[in-house]
């Protein structure tokens, strides 16, 4: 993605900003799409794995990138308390 574009681009809510998600957080996260325990903010349940998406730098919200455009509308935001295993390095891991 456009580094240019990365730089102006911030969740719609809280101003955070966000950064591409890293292979292993996208793994993760589509486990727990697979396993239908992912909704969106709305309240809507995820059905298809990403193929890519921007998290916020607080690690707290998740924006899917669809055809290479962030879809950044507060209601298709991905609370990332809703996932057990989180999405940190160590995440999983006892």
């Amino acid at each position: 993605m456009d580094k240019h574009l990365l730089d102006i681009l911030c969740c719609p809510v809280s101003k955070t900003p966000v950064r591409p998600l890293q292979k292993a957080e996208l793994e993760r996260l589509n486990q727990a799409i697979s396993r239908g325990e992912v909704e969106t903010v709305e309240g809507v349940r995820v059905g298809s794995p990403l193929k890519a998406g921007l998290v916020t730098t607080d690690m707290r919200v998740v924006y899917p990138v669809r055809d290479d455009i962030p879809v950044m509308l507060p209601e298709e935001g991905i609370g990332t308390t809703q996932l057990a295993e989180g999405l940190g390095p160590h995440a999983g891991s006892a």
